[in-house]
């Protein structure tokens, strides 16, 4: 492991995303996005949905990824269980448009509705597609 670096495992249901170690990792926690590296206090956060920002140990540049709920455990090493992780790379736009024009157009169809766990479904949805698009172009945490 590189002077400076941690740990880092990135697991989803499907699979593991990610396994390296890293300089930084930030992540969209319930709290707002906050960063971790080597020698971080111990911390244990829900995350939200969010862009993920790692930046490989001796990288020049950023890998982004699209993130969407699960936990950050940090300790001596960091491992991310994420409901779901798109690399940028991996982002199929026009689905994600089409999955947030669905969500939205059920939003704006079912507002009546009292239902507030099937509402609260959608606007995850909608706020996922919208996510994956940002990511794909390009996100907005670091320039690269």
């Amino acid at each position: 492991m590189a002077v400076g670096s941690v740990r880092l495992e990135v697991v989803t249901p499907e699979k593991k995303a990610f396994s390296g170690d890293v300089e930084i990792v930030i992540v969209r926690t319930r709290q707002g996005y906050e960063g971790f590296m080597a020698k971080h206090s111990w911390a244990c956060k829900l995350l939200g949905t969010g862009e993920l920002v790692i930046k490989e140990a001796g990288a020049s540049g950023y890998r982004l990824a699209a993130a969407s709920g699960g936990f950050i455990d940090v300790k001596d090493s960091i491992t991310i269980f994420a409901e779901s992780i798109e690399w940028e790379t991996d982002i199929d736009k026009e689905r994600a448009e089409e999955a947030g024009k669905l969500a939205e157009k059920w939003l704006a169809e079912n507002k009546d509705t009292e239902d507030k766990d099937l509402i609260s479904d959608y606007r995850e949805a909608a706020a996922r597609s919208a996510n994956r698009l940002k990511v794909a172009a390009g996100g907005h945490i670091v320039k690269k």
